[in-house]
């Protein structure tokens, strides 16, 4: 089983994440792990990322996915274009998407600190955001809902 959890910054993606592995047994990979340092940098200066940008990491997601037989990535994953890079290289992977209204996840991240997303780029996330089609293998789940239960949610979708 290949899941990733998406959705814009803020979201719970590496909370849900991580509770999701715990639950089901398996490994948890943070896709903030693999960002080389300049697009971290080019973020915390609090310039969105490029296309061009994106492409080594989300090539390095696809990797980590390959080389699990079983694991939760969390990755933002926010365009089409972006699963299909991953399903490219672990095409039976499923995307779990965690989605609420701006105005809850800004409260969110009003009280994150240390992290090199600032929140001056949450627009610029749900602009680039292109939710789940019909031909994807995903659900969306609503973050509005205690993690326990977004958990028992996303582990009755799959089947376990």
């Amino acid at each position: 089983m290949k899941i990733v959890v998406m959705g814009v910054t803020g979201c719970g993606k590496t909370t849900v994440g991580a509770a999701l592995a715990k639950s089901l047994g398996i490994e948890f990979i943070d896709s903030d792990d693999l960002h080389p340092e300049s697009n971290k940098k080019k973020m915390s200066s609090g310039t969105p990322l490029t296309d061009a940008d994106r492409e080594p990491w989300l090539q390095e997601v696809s990797n980590a996915l390959q080389k699990h037989e079983s694991v939760i990535v969390a990755c933002s994953a926010l365009k089409k274009s972006y699963r299909s890079t991953i399903l490219a290289g672990a095409p039976t992977t499923k995307f779990v998407h965690l989605s609420g209204t701006k105005e809850l996840i800004f409260a969110r991240l009003s009280e994150r600190s240390h992290h090199f997303m600032p929140i001056g780029l949450l627009d610029s996330q749900f602009e680039t955001l292109e939710p789940l089609d019909s031909e994807e293998c995903g659900k969306v789940f609503d973050i509005s809902k205690p993690i326990d239960e977004i958990v028992r949610e996303v582990v009755l979708w799959i089947g376990r």
